[in-house]
């Protein structure tokens, strides 16, 4: 039987899984759902033009049918180990008189801290190009960005787009600048209403059945690119940017076709230790930790615009 030196805090961990941003959705979970595997696993890169060549298909009244195979690589990986710890004062728990939670509290927080990196662990894979095949790309420059609300199109720029993957994307993730700026577009404007203004905004919901897609998606986060100590640098986490993906939530590792996925070890464990030589009445650590690894298994289910906004 294994055993932990640090042991697992079960009350403490429905705090850390059940925690979530009110004011400000994070959205890896939805652009690279999570799935179930082993600490090592194997995921499927499948052969792409296996699954739409069509052998001969004609069969004799006594012949037998002609047999076909799919084939994909196998590609060996494993989970990352990730963490964060906060150190609560036994003197703040000792000293309290209005029942504040300490540890519930450094839990939620730390939570934080760990989702916002896996946020930026997956917009840094989402947003960039090398992730792309070749032809499923673009980078936007000038009158062609959705800035220029005058000169550009992306309504065209978006639907010739989904026309070009093996299989058509089905949600559309956006880093907030470019969805404020599409969803103010003249163009996107008018296409939703059937009128001819020029001035407004439209909802996610109207922009989502206008392109026919199922959802979304908008990364409103930001992170302080700044060393402790030294003057916040604030900006997003998603950029500027847009990316059109084949998501099938009920593919995994060994079966189905999807752009990408999160292999889920552990959701997230929190973990509590003694720091008796920390403070007057010493200390209590609290550690966050998940173990990850996220993954593009099909790169040509996605389309990706770089930099949609100047």
């Amino acid at each position: 039987m294994s055993s932990r030196s640090i042991p697992v805090r079960t009350d403490l961990t429905p705090i850390a899984i059940a925690w979530r941003p009110r004011d400000v959705d994070l959205i890896a979970d939805d652009v690279l759902p999570r799935t179930p595997v082993s600490a090592k696993f194997k995921w499927l890169s499948w052969d792409q033009a296996g699954g739409y060549t069509i052998p001969d298909a004609k069969m004799g009244r006594k012949s037998k049918a002609t047999e076909v195979d799919y084939s994909a690589v196998e590609v060996a990986d494993e989970v990352k180990d990730w963490g964060l710890s906060s150190l609560v004062s036994n003197s703040d728990i000792l000293d309290d008189n209005q029942g504040v939670d300490y540890l519930g509290n450094a839990t939620a927080f730390t939570t934080g801290l760990v989702r916002l990196a896996r946020e930026v662990r997956v917009a840094s894979l989402v947003f960039n190009a090398a992730t792309y095949v070749g032809g499923q790309q673009q980078t936007l420059s000038g009158t062609s960005q959705w800035s220029d609300q005058t000169n550009s199109d992306p309504l065209k720029a978006i639907t010739d787009a989904m026309d070009v993957p093996i299989m058509r994307p089905n949600i559309l993730v956006l880093g907030q600048v470019a969805w404020t700026n599409l969803r103010r577009h003249p163009k996107i404007v008018q296409a939703c209403n059937l009128t001819q203004q020029t001035a407004g905004m439209v909802a996610k919901r109207a922009v989502a059945d206008l392109l026919e897609v199922r959802e979304i998606y908008v990364g409103a986060s930001f992170i302080n690119s700044a060393k402790e100590g030294q003057t916040p640098s604030y900006a997003r986490a998603w950029g500027k940017h847009a990316a059109l993906i084949y998501r099938d939530r009920d593919a995994g590792p060994q079966s189905g076709m999807t752009f990408g996925f999160t292999g889920d070890r552990r959701v997230l464990d929190v973990r509590q230790k003694d720091e008796p030589d920390l403070g007057v009445d010493g200390s209590q650590r609290v550690i966050v930790t998940e173990r990850v690894k996220e993954v593009i298994s099909a790169s040509q289910c996605g389309y990706y615009f770089q930099n949609c906004v100047a």
